[in-house]
């Protein structure tokens, strides 16, 4: 019989690969793929924000008016009176023959409650269902968001949470400097709303005289300068475009070596975006950011291409956070914060010691054992054990996954499975040899015997760790991912790997016949 076979071939490729995979996890190299450590583990800080959901439906509204005056205005259909009310949206159309036009667009609005008078006075209204579709999806709207900006600020393996209907968890390992939790909380509660809205030529000079109220009566309202609070612009209450449009926010430096943010539009809010400025040659276009005009520059002729740039004095930090809320979309609603907790790196180290004593106590325990109790078969048992840690590591490291306490006790727990199988197939085995059953046969029959219990009980723990994994929180998925790799493995080691070592040595058995060496047997 061969030494090598097949199944002695994976094994040894799989002992490594796990080896290389897993040494800069174990030595904390500066190259190669590591496994981050969870705030549980190396601290950092825990958030818990709250979403205001009823703006989500306020800008649903505002969304809903601007649909009405860009396809009035592409349509040439005269409506005056164009209102946006905390809850509705009143117009009037001034031309009955129109009305048919007007309503066959509208209809086209999903969730939309529509009143009309005699007058073709419209109020536009949302459905219940509509409204509390909206107020979910904000808040899933924008888990996805943050967890985009979080991502693209670098930091490593945050965790992003839905908690009830209104509130997100937000944890941030390695968060430890004031800077940084600073900078990760501006990023987070950034809304980064981003519209583009008309100036009121018309009035634009009675800014400074008139109130908001008085504003609102001509379907305008009054905005700050971003860098001159004093300095105040009228502008249409309704905007032309607003952040959803936008694909692409990319930093750049102007002529004086300012940093700059330049946006690309998606090819509705590029046909949007020209237009209006087609038709509004001479007129200035105020560029707002989260309620600040940055900009309001004259429009000299058609602005076609679907492109634009915020100027408004920003730091090289400001841009680059500025362009990373745009690129990852405007957060549907603003967050605030309910609760925040740091989490000292000392816990980690603790939490850590005492993770490495179980795991060391326990792998020791199970080593001794299986060696007195089952002589070689242990043995081979244990170069399996060993084995499979390291995959679990290798694996872990390769997509990048966090290292929760909840994780290590996985890894604790696996341990002792990962020798479950061995212990089924060396008993089925010595069972066979008690019959009086050459060791050969004894060896094949109590693999092929002890197969469907493995498997049985593997895919059962399988099955509820993917359950665990879909329906439970960060530290609970943390768990189910571990012990979901832990069987995987013990599966390749105990079935294929260990069967591949019997194999090898059968030659030696068959002459030596030391039932006792081999498998602990009296």
């Amino acid at each position: 019989m061969k030494i090598l076979n097949y199944r002695l071939i994976i094994f040894i490729l799989s002992i490594i690969f796990g080896v290389a995979f897993s040494m800069p996890s174990f030595l904390q190299t500066n190259s190669g793929k590591k496994i981050s450590l969870g705030l549980d583990l190396q601290g950092g800080l825990h958030l818990l924000l709250g979403v205001k959901t009823q703006e989500a439906v306020v800008s649903k509204i505002k969304s809903i008016a601007a649909t009405v005056k860009y396809y009035t205005d592409d349509e040439e259909i005269l409506i005056e009176d164009l209102s946006i009310n905390p809850d509705s949206v009143t117009f009037t159309v001034l031309d009955p023959d129109e009305v048919k036009r007007v309503d066959d667009m509208l209809k086209k609005i999903k969730g939309l409650v529509i009143s009309k008078s005699q007058d073709n006075n419209y109020e536009l209204t949302l459905t219940p269902q509509e409204i509390a579709l909206t107020k979910d999806q904000a808040v899933s709207q924008a888990v996805e968001t943050i967890r985009n900006r979080l991502d693209q600020f670098g930091l490593a393996e945050p965790t992003v949470i839905r908690q009830g209907k209104t509130d997100i968890v937000v944890e941030l390992p390695g968060i430890k400097t004031q800077a940084d939790e600073q900078a990760a909380r501006e990023l987070i509660s950034k809304p980064a709303n981003l519209e583009l809205m008309a100036v009121d030529e018309d009035r634009a000079d009675q800014v400074y005289t008139m109130s908001g109220s008085e504003a609102s009566q001509y379907g305008d309202i009054i905005l700050e300068d971003a860098k001159d609070p004093a300095k105040k612009y009228l502008v249409k209450e309704i905007p032309i475009l607003n952040g959803s449009q936008v694909t692409d926010a990319q930093v750049a430096f102007d002529k004086s070596n300012q940093a700059i943010i330049n946006f690309t539009l998606n090819s509705i809010g590029a046909k949007v975006f020209g237009d209006f400025t087609a038709k509004s040659v001479g007129k200035r276009l105020a560029i707002v950011l989260d309620g600040k005009v940055y900009s309001a520059p004259n429009i000299r002729e058609r602005i076609g291409g679907g492109s634009g740039q915020i100027s408004g004095g920003f730091s090289v930090v400001e841009a680059g956070n500025v362009a990373i809320a745009l690129r990852s979309g405007a957060l549907p609603a603003s967050v605030e914060l309910l609760e925040k907790r740091s989490v000292g790196p000392s816990l980690g180290a603790d939490s850590i010691k005492a993770s490495m004593i179980a795991l060391i106590a326990g792998f020791a325990l199970v080593v001794v054992f299986m060696i007195v109790y089952y002589g070689m078969a242990g043995v081979i048992a244990n170069v399996a054990l060993v084995t499979n840690i390291f995959i679990i590591i290798a694996i872990m490291a390769m997509f990048g996954a966090t290292l929760t306490l909840p994780g290590m006790a996985g890894i604790v727990l696996t341990v002792g499975m990962a020798v479950d199988a061995n212990v089924i197939i060396t008993e089925r085995i010595k069972e066979l040899l008690r019959n009086k059953v050459s060791i050969t046969k004894a060896v094949e029959d109590g693999y092929s015997n002890a197969m469907r219990a493995i498997l049985d009980a593997n895919v059962t723990t399988l099955l509820v760790s993917v359950i665990l994994y879909v329906y439970g929180t960060g530290p609970i998925k943390g768990f189910a991912i571990t012990i979901s790799i832990g069987i995987l493995a013990s599966m390749l080691t105990a079935i294929l790997g260990t069967h591949g070592i019997y194999e090898s040595l059968l030659p030696k058995m068959n002459r030596e016949k030391n039932l006792r060496k081999w498998f602990g047997m009296k």
